[in-house]
């Protein structure tokens, strides 16, 4: 069994990480945001998870970067590629996380200092019946299957409630000059 890291060595160095899952959440809502570049991403996740002597040591930023993502993974070389729809978003429902780690195991995340891959492992422990997996499987239910009108709708109104937000995508350069030439043509003032 492979213990919880709290080093990562390149050569003979070592960069110490910061484990809190806080961080880890923070690094994976950083990876996923489209509004910042590629390089920015890995810079960020390099000063999360080793702070300035990682951010600093420029040489070993590639490195590094690999071993962030090793550690995000907790350890999982397999990538996993799903055309599935996702049933859950750690952002979106962490307050479902949060209600169903202090009912499946009396913890609460507020003030806990808790190891990312402890984290990862109760996550995939929860109970069937903690809120956080009601809601997943009522997101995920196939509503073909009801043959009653008045069940499947309830299920429909309540895959609606807790559906996921959409990120939104940002725009294109040719769709930004359109919206902005469209506003100008129109003499509307817009928001932003």
């Amino acid at each position: 069994m492979i213990s919880n890291p709290e080093y990562v060595k390149i050569d003979d160095k070592k960069y110490k990480i910061n484990t809190d899952f806080r961080v880890a959440l923070r690094c994976n809502e950083i990876a996923q945001d489209d509004t910042i570049s590629d390089t920015e991403r890995a810079l960020a996740i390099i000063y999360l998870l080793f702070g300035d002597e990682g951010y600093d040591d420029k040489k070993n930023h590639q490195q590094l970067l690999k071993l962030a993502i090793k550690f995000l993974k907790c350890g999982e070389e397999k990538e996993e590629i799903s055309n599935d729809k996702p049933d859950m978003d750690l952002l979106q429902d962490y307050r479902l996380i949060e209600a169903s780690f202090k009912s499946d195991y009396g913890i609460s995340l507020k003030n806990e200092n808790m190891h990312w891959w402890d984290f990862y492992t109760y996550l995939n422990g929860l109970t069937d019946n903690c809120v956080l997996n009601r809601v997943r499987e009522i997101r995920t239910y196939d509503t073909s299957t009801i043959k009653n009108y008045k069940e499947r709708n309830k299920i429909k109104k309540l895959q609606k409630q807790f559906a996921l937000k959409e990120k939104e995508q940002p725009l294109t350069e040719e769709q930004k000059k359109s919206r902005d030439n469209f506003y100008k043509l129109t003499k509307i003032s817009r928001k932003e």
